[in-house]
């Protein structure tokens, strides 16, 4: 039998997946470490890891993989691998890190990026870049430019996370379209590096790396690579992309209209456009996906909601409840609307979508002698899921016409109330996948053949596991959500 591996690099932990090559079943999934990864915060609103744990990681996951498998090196046939958005990672022209890992949730460099949409002007931004420069790597590396300029100076290349994991197997720098998109590196106008944008922050354009199709062979493991991982020589990486567009590909989310959801720690609303439409840039971020080319422009519109699933654990938390499956059952107990309850939960730093303002969670319209903890359980998620729709409606005047919405099977998309509240506002069904973004990577190795007709059959195969339907309830639904826009609308406008 052979196998693929796929590798999932977020900054919480690392994701190995083993999938079977021709039949696309997943047989693991392992996690290295079992406790987070720490980041390092010099400073408020910094976050930083070392690459070098990300690697070792990877390392000890794939081998352990191997041996709780029994399969040997030569049964593994390709690599894919998903990383975390927007990070930034310096080597100089020996290989060597220059410095820790600027992470996605690095916020030093937002006032670098304010400046250049201003400076630039917001219509070449929007039209060329289809985003603000803001906070994305290209800001990353300006900052290191202006404080850190030995570093600078001694850089020969930058790459983002999954770039550097695969130069590790493979003594081999390059990136992709979708990656330097995810960077604000991008011209989507003119098809190329966007080379006004380097300019205009003074960086060598001599530091991007060689761009490689997304699917294919794009480096092979080398014998340092080999001995290290426990992959054997000549292995081939066959695909590479960020977190966000990895999960949109694992629930087979590539054509326009079709939207992949996540429900976790924060949410995520990724829709697929072929539309260069940029006129939400600073409350959307829009990247070429994963199946983008010249000729196929295919655009990843990503909302991002970061009070999702955070509220519901800290209520899991602080109530006096013992699980979310108890905190759903009192939920189902309580009618459509909460009996006026409303929590508008946006209480985890500033919301794009918000145009990043930070407004924090209110708990609203509580009557201490009717309601009580279902109350706030149901109106918790009945709030995040308003927010989820709130998004969808920024989206929908930026373009997109949505035709089907896939989420994979995480733990508010568990919660039947939530589902079901997005789905009956929406008017659209929600299909429930069981995967993974180490699983989907691994698969997507496959890809190299180019047959994303079998792709898809692999998903609905092994991962579906059900469809919500719209509710006949529509109007106490959008009752619910009318008196929940309207108290946003109070607290965003004082």
């Amino acid at each position: 039998m052979n196998y693929y591996v796929g590798l999932d690099i977020g900054s919480s932990t690392i994701k190995v997946a083993l999938v079977e090559v021709e039949s696309g079943k997943s047989l693991a999934v392992v996690q290295e470490p079992k406790e987070e990864m720490s980041m390092l915060a010099h400073e408020n609103g910094w976050a930083e890891q070392n690459p070098l744990d990300w690697w070792q990681y990877i390392c000890t996951g794939i081998k352990r993989v191997k041996k709780e498998n029994n399969i040997s090196e030569t049964q593994i046939k390709g690599i894919g691998i998903s990383y975390q958005m927007h990070g930034l990672v310096l080597i100089n022209k020996h290989g060597d890190l220059l410095r820790q890992s600027i992470i996605w949730c690095d916020s030093r460099a937002v006032q670098i990026g304010e400046n250049a949409f201003r400076n630039i002007g917001v219509d070449k931004c929007t039209t060329h870049l289809l985003n603000s420069p803001a906070n994305f790597t290209a800001s990353k590396l300006k900052w290191v430019k202006d404080h850190e300029p030995d570093i600078y100076d001694k850089t020969y290349k930058f790459m983002l996370p999954g770039d550097y994991i695969a130069f590790r197997f493979s003594n081999t720098i390059n990136t992709t379209v979708s990656g330097l998109s995810e960077g604000v590196f991008w011209d989507f106008k003119n098809d190329s590096v966007a080379d006004f944008l380097l300019e205009h922050y003074n960086i060598d354009k001599a530091l991007v790396p060689d761009i490689v199709e997304t699917f294919g062979v794009q480096s092979l493991v080398d014998e340092k690579g080999a001995s290290e991982s426990g992959l054997a020589v000549g292995t081939p990486i066959y695909y590479r992309a960020g977190d966000q567009p990895n999960n949109a590909l694992s629930l087979n989310v590539l054509q326009p209209g079709e939207i992949a959801a996540t429900g976790g720690t924060s949410g995520v609303v990724y829709a697929v456009t072929k539309n260069l439409s940029g006129q939400e840039s600073t409350r959307l971020n829009n990247f070429a996906h994963v199946n983008y080319s010249k000729e196929n422009k295919t655009i990843g519109k990503l909302l991002n909601i970061n009070g999702a699933g955070i509220q519901y654990r800290w209520l899991l938390n602080n109530l006096s409840v013992d699980s979310y499956e108890e905190m759903n059952n009192l939920s189902s107990q309580i009618p459509i609307g909460s009996d006026g309850v409303c929590v508008i939960p946006f209480g985890n730093g500033a919301e794009r979508m918000l145009n990043n303002k930070q407004i924090g969670t209110h708990i609203l319209n509580i009557n201490f002698n009717n309601h009580h903890k279902g109350h706030m359980c149901r109106a918790a998620l009945e709030g995040i899921a308003f927010s989820f729709v709130y998004g969808m409606e920024i989206m929908t005047s930026d373009s997109i016409k949505p035709s089907v919405i896939r989420a994979g099977n995480d733990n508010l998309f568990r919660s039947e109330i939530f589902a079901n509240t997005v789905s009956s506002l929406l008017e659209k069904e929600i299909e429930i996948y069981d995967t993974t973004g180490a699983i989907g990577a691994a698969r997507a190795a496959h890809l190299h053949k180019g047959d994303f007709e079998t792709f898809g059959k692999m998903i609905m195969t092994n991962d579906y596991r059900m469809t919500y339907k719209p509710s006949k309830e529509k109007l106490k639904y959008l009752r619910a959500y009318n008196n929940w826009k309207k108290e946003l609308a109070i607290i965003l406008n004082k």
